[in-house]
């Protein structure tokens, strides 16, 4: 029998493993970079509660002093500022959008069309940062009709499906969000595209068709 014959053949080559990388549930960084976002003190509270363990690897005494060691006091007191400045405009930013949303409206309106046939309107859902091509095709999907994002009289967007379905989207948009009010994650399987919106917002209208002679 030949060297050849008898050789073994060569050492399957094992894949490597995935890197695991950790993201912060507050900025999507890892955490060791949350200090140059602007939500240090919520992505510190995150790691503190999501990863106990992880927290003095980046927080503890010494590891803060082991960060700063290497900056002057200058610089020092100069990187407190900048992180406080930082947080105090998100802070900011994020109130306004949530005074902005408790102040918007959305409104389902029935309309009558013509033969007893109605269209129902949806308008506002965008304030609350809705994706309306997305939630077009949803209900296009869940009523078997037409469904789209058109421009309305005042020239803002707004849904617009076929049929008489107002207390339907009223309902889907109350399940995407009825756990949100109580601290929950809130949302529905397939209702996803709805989480966001205040259901203490949402009326429903109904606007009949005019009758020729008025």
């Amino acid at each position: 029998m030949s060297a050849e014959a008898t050789q073994e053949p060569p050492p399957v080559k094992q894949p490597t493993p995935a890197l695991q990388v950790l993201y912060c549930g507050v900025c999507t960084f890892p955490p060791e970079y949350c200090e140059f976002g602007s939500s240090l003190t919520r992505c510190k509270e995150w790691l503190n509660e999501s990863h106990p363990d992880l927290y003095p690897k980046y927080y503890s005494d010494e590891a803060l002093q082991a960060k700063v060691g290497t900056l002057s006091l200058e610089a020092q007191t100069k990187l407190e500022k900048e992180t406080a400045k930082k947080e105090a405009k998100a802070e900011a930013k994020a109130d306004a959008e949530k005074k902005k949303k408790l102040a918007s409206q959305v409104v389902i309106k029935r309309i009558e069309r013509n033969k007893r046939k109605f269209v129902t309107s949806i308008n506002g859902l965008e304030a609350f940062g809705i994706d309306l091509k997305k939630a077009a095709k949803l209900f296009a999907q869940r009523f078997a009709t037409g469904a789209s994002v058109t421009k309305n009289a005042a020239g803002t967007d707004e849904i617009v499906v076929q049929g008489d379905v107002s207390q339907e989207i009223f309902d889907m948009i109350d399940e995407a969000n009825e756990e949100s009010s109580g601290g929950g994650k809130g949302g529905k399987k397939g209702l996803d595209v709805l989480k966001g919106v205040v259901i203490e917002n949402v009326d429903i209208v109904e606007e009949k068709k005019k009758k020729s002679n008025e």
